[in-house]
């Protein structure tokens, strides 16, 4: 069951980690009540935490309701909710790695997940957590997508990595660089293609997704003088994406890739390891890029940034890829509606309500 609001959807957010940016961030996004426009926010965390970080932030004008017995039928659609994770007092050291932090860090971020996963909210955005301080022996994830893969019990993710004017998708994440050789296989290139391709038709509206694949070695690998995994499994996976029906291409040299703006003749871009994708996509993509999953029966999206503990508690973070992450989640979710209703109805003909660009014009104002 949808939790939307006369078509206006429920958003969850996630607070991340307590000592970072991630409640300023959302507390600045959150404070222009044309917001309440487009959807129904609730910040998964406790009131104390919440007003800790708006204190510090005077000029933001908010309306807080919190949700009555923690029942999200109870939310308010007028003002901006929190549904409270916890009671006790947390101790808030702005730019801290503490272990307290990285603790009611997996609650918000558990509960929040719950919610979406029941359909008691439409989407989620989930702010910056710390890899180090969150680990523990019922919650061992190097980051927010394997810990989603995992509660909605799905075979497979893929981190998508999407701005106006390029999307990314990972075929590893969070993985040291000596062992990505090992993932690289035929199997787990298909699978992120797939992911992708119907990611791009059903979240992104793109009917017939054109995918480039870059090589893994330097100059993907000349032929095989510089390595041969691009001869021996990205090649033939290629080739049986394409039998399968995908408009993939590749491997490409990721340097000259970018170097002379190839990606702009394709609808995505599969990279093989994290900072191989994620370089070019937050130098190019102009501090607004977002994290979104793809996969998930759920929507999750996600800032393109860490905890920023050096300017965390002074005021000075800016909200920019946040607020992206809200409309970003926002505008999949009417994509997805509007997918679905297309398929009941293929004789109906229905133009796409871009809600992302329209609202950060109207914002910018």
């Amino acid at each position: 069951m949808s939790a939307n609001h006369e078509n206006k959807p429920v958003i969850g957010f996630s607070c991340g980690d307590l000592n970072g940016i991630g409640l300023e961030t959302i507390i600045k996004t959150l404070s222009d009540s044309r917001i309440l426009e487009y959807c129904t926010p609730v910040i998964f965390a406790n009131n104390k935490v919440v007003h800790f970080y708006r204190k510090t932030l005077p000029e933001m004008n908010m309306q807080l309701s919190a949700v009555k017995d923690k029942d999200l039928s109870k939310i308010n659609h007028k003002q901006i909710n929190i549904f409270p994770c916890w009671e006790e007092d947390v101790n808030i050291t702005p730019g801290e790695l503490t272990d307290e932090a990285g603790k009611y860090a997996v609650i918000s971020l558990r509960t929040a997940a719950d919610a979406l996963k029941a359909g008691k909210i439409d989407g989620l955005v989930t702010a910056p957590i710390h890899k180090k301080n969150i680990q523990s022996d019922s919650f061992n994830y190097s980051g927010h997508t394997p810990f989603l893969k995992k509660h909605f019990g799905v075979a497979d993710v893929c981190m998508l990595m999407v701005a106006d004017n390029m999307k990314i998708g990972l075929l590893t994440e969070h993985l040291p660089v000596k062992d990505v050789s090992s993932f690289i296989t035929k199997a787990n290139i298909i699978s992120k293609l797939n992911l992708m391709a119907q990611s791009l038709k059903k979240d992104f509206d793109v009917s017939k997704p054109k995918i480039a694949i870059l090589g893994l070695n330097p100059h993907a690998g000349d032929e095989g003088l510089i390595g041969k995994e691009e001869i021996e499994v990205i090649k033939p996976a290629i080739q049986e994406a394409k039998q399968k029906g995908m408009l993939c291409f590749g491997p490409y040299s990721a340097d000259a890739f970018f170097a002379r703006g190839q990606y702009e003749n394709f609808d995505a871009v599969l990279a093989l390891y994290h900072d191989q994708g994620l370089i070019p996509f937050k130098s190019l993509s102009l501090g607004e890029g977002v994290n979104f999953t793809a996969g998930l029966s759920g929507v999750r999206t996600s800032p393109d940034h860490g905890t920023a503990f050096d300017i965390a508690g002074k005021g000075i973070a800016d909200e920019t890829s946040t607020r992206k992450a809200l409309f970003t989640c926002i505008d999949i979710i009417h994509a997805r509606n509007e997918f679905s209703d297309q398929r009941r109805n293929p004789l109906r003909k229905m133009s796409r309500h871009v809600v992302a660009n329209s609202v950060d014009e109207r914002l910018s104002d």
